[in-house]
This record gives C-alpha cells, sequence and structure tokens, in this order.
C-alpha cells in the first residue's frame, strides 16, 4: 500500500462518488472551512488503486503547533483492518510531521440498531467491535456522549423519503399529521430563498441560539457556508413567513365567526352535549383572542418565522443549520419548514433526509427534550453514531490543549 499525500480533486471526486458518502467528505467541503482551516485531500493506493480517502482540515492552534480533523471519518472499508491500520499509522506521520497535536475523526458509522424510543435491539447489527479495533491501533475514544458534547452529532433521526408522499405523511407523529392535514390555514410563505435572506435566517438562529442556549456561528460563517454550497448545487436556504396584516384580518374573522358561533347556543340551559361545545367555543375564542394581542405587538408588515440552510450530497438531504422566532410559535412555522424540505426531496429524487442531530438522552427533563421530540415526530429511523475519535500524535501539547479549550468555550457562551 502506497500513501498518497495529494489526491487530485478529480480522482477525489471519482472515488467518493463510489462510496455512500457523507457531506462533510465531499471534496467542497473544505471550500466552506477553508478561512479557518487549510485542507489537505490524501488517501492510499493498493496496485496502484485508490481505496482510501480523507479530507484533513488544518487548524492552527498556537506557535507552530496545529491539530487535523477528518469530518466524517475515512471515505474506505472499516472491515478492511490491514488498510485502517496501515492508513492510521500514515496519516499519524503525516499530521506529526506538521506539528500537528493530534487528528480527529468522527466516522458516519452507525453503532448498534436502536428501535425508535432509543432502545438497543438485541437482534440488531453492532459495531462495538470496530470502536474496540480502532482503540487498539492508537485512537483514543472520546466516549458515548449523549447529546452535542461533541464536533458533530454522535444522534440523529432519518427519514426515507423514496416513497409516496401520501405513505410518508401517514407515518408521521399525530401531532405533526393533523398540522398538515389541516393545510396551510395562516397564509404562511414557505419558499426556497436566496443569499438576500441570509440575514433575516440568522435573525431566526440568533433567536434560537438564546432559547436553547446553544453556541452560534457567525454570519459571515452561515453566508459562507450558504453561497459556496449553493453554486455546486449542494445547498438550499428556506424560508417560512407571514404577512401580518393579513394575519391580523384572518384572525378578527376567527374570533367573528367563533363568537357568532357562541351566541346561537343556549348559554342559559344548557344540556350536556351544548355545555361541551360553549366549552369549546370560549377557549377557541379565549386563545384566538390572546394570539391576536401578540399578533398586535409587532410593527412590521411581513415577518420570518422560521428557515433553514440545507445541504444535498448524492441521494440525501442534511437539515443542517434551522432556527425560530420567539414570537407567533403558535403558528407552527417550523412544522411547514420542514415539510417543505421532505416534500422537496420527495419530487427531486432524493431517498433520505438526515435531520442532523438529536439527543440520545430521550427523557423530558432533558433540556432540549423538545428539539428532540420535535424530530422524532417525522417518523424517522433513529440513528447512534460509533463517536468521536482522536488519534494523539503530541501528548503533552494534546493534554494542555484539552485543560485550555473547554474553559475558552464557556466564556464563549457567556458572551
Amino acid at each position: 500500500m502506497v500513501f498518497i499525500d495529494n489526491v487530485s480533486e478529480n480522482e477525489y471526486k471519482s472515488f467518493i462518488d463510489s462510496f455512500d458518502s457523507h457531506f462533510m467528505k465531499s471534496y467542497y467541503w473544505a471550500h466552506v472551512k477553508y478561512a479557518d482551516y487549510k485542507s489537505h485531500y490524501v488517501g492510499i493506493k493498493r496496485n496502484n488503486k485508490l481505496i482510501a480517502t480523507a479530507l484533513l482540515l488544518e487548524k492552527h492552534i498556537i506557535g507552530p503547533y496545529c491539530f487535523f480533523c477528518c469530518p466524517s471519518g475515512f471515505a474506505c472499508d472499516y472491515n478492511d483492518k490491514e488498510l485502517l491500520k496501515e492508513f492510521t499509522k500514515q496519516l499519524s506521520k503525516y499530521c506529526k510531521k506538521r506539528k500537528g497535536l493530534f487528528l480527529r475523526i468522527n466516522p458516519d458509522i452507525q453503532l448498534h440498531t436502536l428501535d425508535f424510543d432509543g432502545n438497543v435491539v438485541d437482534d440488531g447489527f453492532d459495531n462495538h467491535a470496530l470502536v474496540d479495533y480502532l482503540t487498539s491501533i492508537g485512537y483514543k475514544h472520546k466516549g458515548y456522549n449523549k447529546n452535542f458534547e461533541t464536533d458533530e452529532p454522535r444522534y440523529t433521526f432519518k427519514l426515507d423519503v423514496d416513497a409516496d408522499i401520501n405513505d410518508l405523511r401517514k407515518n408521521f407523529h399525530s401531532t405533526t399529521r393533523n398540522i398538515i392535514n389541516r393545510g396551510n390555514v395562516y397564509n404562511l410563505k414557505i419558499a426556497k430563498g436566496s443569499e438576500n435572506d441570509i440575514e433575516l435566517f440568522y435573525d431566526t438562529m440568533m433567536d434560537t441560539a438564546a432559547r436553547e442556549n446553544l453556541t452560534q456561528h457567525s454570519l459571515d460563517y452561515y453566508r459562507l457556508f450558504y453561497t459556496v454550497l449553493n453554486k455546486f448545487d449542494m445547498s438550499d436556504l428556506y424560508t417560512v413567513k407571514v404577512n401580518v396584516n393579513n394575519l391580523k384580518i384572518l384572525y378578527n374573522e376567527k374570533i367573528k365567526t367563533t363568537s357568532s358561533a357562541l351566541e346561537k347556543l343556549d348559554t342559559k340551559n344548557p344540556d350536556k352535549k351544548t355545555s361541551g361545545k360553549i366549552l369549546d367555543l370560549q377557549q377557541q375564542l379565549e386563545k384566538f383572542e390572546k394570539e391576536l394581542v401578540e399578533i398586535h405587538q409587532l410593527d412590521v408588515e411581513e415577518l420570518i418565522l422560521s428557515s433553514m440552510i440545507t445541504v444535498k450530497f448524492q441521494d440525501k438531504v442534511w437539515t443542517v443549520h434551522g432556527g425560530n422566532k420567539d414570537v407567533l410559535r403558535f403558528l407552527n412555522a417550523n412544522y411547514w419548514l420542514y415539510y417543505s424540505v421532505i416534500e422537496n426531496a420527495n419530487e427531486e429524487g432524493y431517498k433520505i433526509v438526515d435531520f442532523y442531530g438529536t439527543s440520545g438522552d430521550p427523557d423530558p427533563s432533558n433540556s432540549i427534550y423538545g428539539i428532540h421530540l420535535f424530530k422524532k415526530r417525522w417518523g424517522g429511523k433513529y440513528i447512534e453514531f460509533i463517536g468521536e475519535f482522536d488519534l494523539v500524535t503530541n501528548k503533552l501539547m494534546y493534554f494542555a490543549y484539552n485543560r485550555l479549550i473547554p474553559l475558552y468555550r464557556k466564556i464563549r457562551r457567556k458572551r
């Protein structure tokens, strides 16, 4: 086997296309990261044929030191132990020569089979042996984290959209299915946006980050992310907007219709059935009036409620970055956002929609349980990956790095 330290663009693309790959293995993913990382396209050949590749992103730390990461891991046959061992040996030399402290990988390989509620299926497949083998050849496993403690999510939901859209809707949770089946009753404007919508998108991300206590990227990062990938038809920006003036008219009509229905009932001496109807109408009226108060507090003609940047690669679509405003949550704009992504993916011939990240701790007490529950309601498969690994090439500096970075991230969150 021969290590290749500079795989050509055409050769790299051709090899990646032969694999069922993650978008972070694509040639253009490095273009998104180029401002902060230096890219290296490396591989290994057997009998002059490429059998493995890796996109290495080099991040400068301090002085001559750096670290490397390989997003979503290598493109290779992980069952070929000889290949994995030799590739690891060569990558260690390559990174150490360039003053790298470590190489981080996060293979997009499923750990084991989970049921819909996150329980391990007894007769499903199991990849713990691969975790053990990677540690035996020098990798440090970062553990089986449950939430978003590592660079890439360790859990996700994947929805198979290679079916009739009506059949897909039948598998939605009843809450989701009822919202979609009622139709777009609030006349929300759902569309694929453009670079001009990046700042509006960023507003929704800022609201979500504050609400969920999440770390946020910069506006420039999202602009670069979208424009680079969209240039190669690898990304879409979805927006959901509402006309506030039309919404006020709609709510006034709802209140008028509900009040009229209530007036027609005998509220003085109602029977049991009528009493139930009166209570329902009174609760509806109270709800509409309360929501109209919130609508009147908005001094804008049109408002973006929800938005998302997706990534498309091979036969999959990922819902990578998405946010929701803190107002008018009762319009369920986020449901229409996700449904639009699913519907478009189905129409455009994609097979999988990956909701890109959820919790491995599906407990209502979990602070991000709401995110998990929302994604679960679309009926996808619950997936757990094998996790993050570090191949340490400078033990002393690696120890120092791991002491300082958590402190830096803590300060960043506070800011």
